[in-house]
Parts: C-alpha cells; structure tokens; sequence
C-alpha cells in the first residue's frame, strides 16, 4: 500500500512539475515571441551593413582605380605636324605632358578621398593626392593632405610614408624643426618599415639646411657609417665633407 502511494505521489508532483512548466511558457510566449523579434531585427541589420559596406567597399576599388588609370596612364608627347597639315591629336588614354596627366590625376585622387574618407582606399587616394600636390610645389597644400592621411591612417605603412612626405614638404617650406623632429621620430621607430639609410640622409639635409652643420655631420655619418653598401652612402659622404668644410 506504501508503495502505490508512494507512485501515486510522483505522478502528482510530475503532473504540478509538467502544469508549471506549461504555465511558464504561457506567461513567457510574448515575452519569447519579442526576443525572436528583436533576433530577425539584428539579422537584418547586420545582413543590411554587411551588404552597405561590401557596397561601398566596391565603389571606393572602382573610384581609386579611376584615379590610378590615369596617374599610370602613359605620356606620349606630340609629334611636330608636317607642313599644311593639321596638329596631331593625342592618343586615346595617353597624355601629352607628365603635368598634364597629373592635373588629370589630382582631382580624381581627391574626390576618391574625400568620398569614401575612412576606407584604406580614401586614405591611399589621399596620400596619392598629397604625393602630386609636392610634386608640383604647392607644399602648403601636400602638407595639409599628408596630415589627413596621419591622421586617418594609425599606423600603417601610409601613415609613416605620409609623416617622410610631410617632413619633405615642411623643409620646402624652411619648417626645419618641424621636419628634423619627424625625421628624428622616424628613425627612432624600431617598427618601421622605412629604410633607414635615406631617413638618416634626409635629416642630414634637413639639419644642414637649418644651419646645424655638426648634427648634420652625424646624421651623414651614421648613413656612411652604418650602412656602406646604401644606394645612399656616396650622397652621405660628399654631403658629410661639405658638412665638415662649413
């Protein structure tokens, strides 16, 4: 008798465990049904920018290329037209002048960039930009561009090769401590991907040009020095006995 009562008892308390069960998940339908709302919502959204960046991403590729296509297109100047003939045209995707095709580049670079700003392909846009920009000699205007790029870049290659570029362009400008504080920043950073040799040579110059003659001597130095076998090394020793005459 003990026994069929004891079964008994666990047949009620699994009938209560079972009921409760079911009440809970009565009570917690809507509150499950908002949950699974609010999943379909996520994956909508994380779908919706996965997709808006994958977009983006390739419309940033299509306007860098653009830009390239015609930095890297080729010069092929005119030809003298033959007496009573008409001047030749130039030929399809070529330029006539190197600074005609970088007149063609620049804007291209600079829409690019100011189009798709924080994408890697904004900020190479904007370093090819800067790049043009001191090569024409307006430094104002590339050191402006090689200071966007720093500041978008973190530390990527682009941001180091924008920090050399704004030091050249400053020393245009006689913005000697200025550039000798970036060159001197530069060949300090052991995680650099510059080569060394022509940072060390560029701040020679840069201390020469501000009038420093021995600082500059030891940048010239450590180039010779350091690195004989450099592309560099006979710059660095003609400018190290110049130096050493002042």
């Amino acid at each position: 008798m003990k026994r069929i009562e004891r079964h008994k008892l666990k047949e009620n308390e699994f009938a209560r465990t079972v009921a409760h069960a079911r009440d809970l998940l009565e009570t917690r339908k809507r509150d499950f049904g908002i949950v699974a709302i609010i999943l379909v919502v996520l994956v909508i959204v994380v779908g919706g920018m996965l997709v808006w960046r994958q977009s983006r991403n390739a419309s940033a590729d299509r306007a860098l290329a653009a830009a390239i296509a015609i930095y890297e297109a080729p010069v092929v100047p005119l030809a003298a037209p033959a007496p009573g003939s008409p001047a030749p045209l130039p030929q399809p995707g070529t330029y006539t002048t190197e600074d005609a095709k970088l007149q063609a580049a620049l804007p291209k670079f600079i829409e690019a960039a100011d189009r798709y700003p924080n994408t890697g392909q904004g900020i190479a846009a904007r370093f090819h930009a800067a790049a043009i920009l001191a090569g024409m000699r307006r430094d104002s205007e590339a050191e402006q561009r090689y200071q966007e790029v720093i500041a978008k870049a973190g530390r990527t290659i682009y941001a180091r090769t924008a920090k050399l570029g704004l030091a050249d362009v400053q020393v245009a400008q006689g913005k000697y401590d200025s550039a000798i504080n970036i060159y001197t920043e530069l060949s300090r950073d052991a995680d650099s991907q510059l080569p060394l040799d022509s940072i060390l040579l560029q701040l020679g110059r840069a201390y020469g040009r501000a009038g420093r003659k021995e600082e500059a001597a030891r940048a010239f130095n450590r180039v010779v020095s350091e690195f004989p076998q450099s592309l560099y090394a006979a710059d660095a020793r003609r400018e190290l006995e110049e130096a050493k005459k002042s």
